[in-house]
């Protein structure tokens, strides 16, 4: 039988997944057969394919695979996999609040600010690219081996960014990661731009004045946007409300609560207001969002495919890796 529509999907937290390590990341290589469940969860998702066949379902449709695609997926998107076929994928999941805070220094490349930030306005939340087969293969690879080091050596945290980096550096290999004309790099986030997000992500609903957060970290407002806008090309209350419209897809997507309180709960009490900010950074409603997962899900219930299962290369045994407790035992897809 199908799934109600108003059943929400599940919402894999990072509290559960980013208990262990040094720093708050994942790592893991699938393989998929079959169909996933669908599911969202609040960090930072990266897929990259490493061959096999699927489909990858989204608020942005259904999309074929192929090797070296790449998906990036923001809090609070949902999305699952279908009519998988020895797909092989490969994922590293990183915490926002890290992107902000611990992992801020990613930022500072160009090529990885565009992969890490692109999936905002107007795209559900959900950013595809292609890398060449060659770099799609070194990526598994260096996911693999991160995943590993994670299981092992799992509170060396300098060895730990460096194949970080190496993963990122595959999948952000573009002539625009160099700077143009021997211009210098930009420098690692100002500390008061790293503060103000960590605030804005602890507390979305906090009714925010680009005022009170230039007070937090005793900045003029002008010179804090001007600092916002050079790290993370926002200024800081367009940055809250990106912010808010994650959290609030997450609650669309995991919960069944009345769309005016997800909205009052992320900091967008008015029912009007709170569908217009939704709808132009999301690309839907919070009333379609909701019902586009709801009727993905019924399909995927309903279909006679089996569920997908995942068998983690080397890294691990064959697991069914669309069950919440895949996830939370450190095999999530």
């Amino acid at each position: 039988m199908g799934v109600a529509p108003d059943v929400p999907a599940p919402v894999y937290r990072e509290h559960d997944l980013f208990t262990l390590a040094a720093l708050p990341i994942h790592a893991g290589v699938h393989e998929l057969d079959g169909d996933s469940e669908i599911h969202a969860h609040d960090f930072v998702e990266i897929a990259v394919v490493g061959g096999g066949s699927g489909v990858h379902v989204s608020a942005q449709g259904r999309i074929p695979l192929r090797r070296g695609t790449v998906i990036v997926l923001r809090p609070g998107a949902w999305h699952g996999f279908a009519s998988c076929r020895r797909l092989v994928v490969a994922n590293t999941c990183l915490s926002p609040v890290a992107l902000g805070t611990d992992l801020a220094m990613l930022r500072d490349d160009p090529g990885l600010r565009e992969l890490l930030g692109s999936a905002g306005n107007g795209r559900q939340g959900v950013f595809w690219t292609s890398i060449s087969g060659r770099d799609a293969d070194e990526a598994v690879t260096a996911i693999d081996v991160l995943g590993r080091r994670l299981a092992d050596e799992p509170h060396q945290r300098v060895l730990l960014l460096g194949h970080l980096l190496t993963v990122l550096g595959r999948l952000a290999r573009t002539p625009d990661s160099a700077p143009a004309n021997g211009a210098p790099r930009r420098t690692p986030p100002h500390p008061a731009v790293s503060t103000v997000v960590a605030r804005f992500q602890a507390a979305p609903a906090h009714p925010w004045t680009l005022e009170e957060a230039a007070t937090l970290v005793h900045l003029d407002p002008a010179y804090l946007t001007r600092l916002f806008r050079r790290h993370l090309g926002l200024p800081p209350i367009a940055y809250l409300a990106r912010v808010r419209a994650e959290k609030a897809a997450e609650l669309l997507a995991g919960t069944s609560l009345p769309v005016a309180r997800v909205g009052a709960l992320v900091g967008w009490p008015d029912p009007t207001y709170f569908a217009r900010r939704f709808r132009a950074l999301v690309g839907l409603t919070p009333t379609d969002y909701r019902q586009r997962v709801a009727g993905y899900r019924q399909r995927a219930a309903g279909s006679a495919a089996p569920p997908a299962t995942g068998k983690v290369g080397t890294v691990g045994p064959r697991v069914d890796a669309w069950t919440r407790s895949s996830l939370t035992s450190t095999r999530p897809v």
